[in-house]
């Protein structure tokens, strides 16, 4: 392919993956991934599951996750059932769609990580839990 070009990767419903799932094209996943996600833009069937951190610029999501989303555009479809916390820029939930979790905007998610290791964040609170 030229490059500039998309590419889309397909992980069908026979597939089930452990392990971490990296691409730099845009993913659909109808299968069953038992790993972080790192992608351009996800689309997920309904029947397909995801346990581990999903990272992606764009999130069409119908099936279960089981762990964190950090999307700037996420689309939650009715049949979705997340377990996690919701990392968003804009944020669309159909009726019917299940969440058991904490949404909230990735400004203020980056705001936090922003500050370099070792220096103290002046600009937020901060909490730090003990082990």
């Amino acid at each position: 392919m030229a490059s500039g070009s998309s590419t889309f990767s397909v992980i069908g419903s026979d597939v089930a993956i452990k392990g971490d799932v990296s691409a730099s094209a845009d993913l659909h996943i109808d299968g069953r991934i038992e790993g972080d996600i790192k992608c351009a833009s996800l689309v997920q069937g309904e029947t397909s599951e995801i346990h581990g951190a999903v990272i992606a610029e764009s999130a069409r999501l119908a099936g279960r996750v089981v762990g964190s989303i950090t999307a700037r555009e996420l689309v939650i479809l009715k049949s979705a059932r997340i377990e996690g916390d919701v990392h968003y820029d804009a944020l669309t939930i159909e009726q019917g769609a299940e969440v058991d979790g904490r949404f909230s905007p990735s400004s203020q998610r980056q705001a936090k990580h922003a500050v370099p290791a070792g220096e103290p964040d002046t600009d937020e609170a901060t909490l730090q839990l003990a082990n």
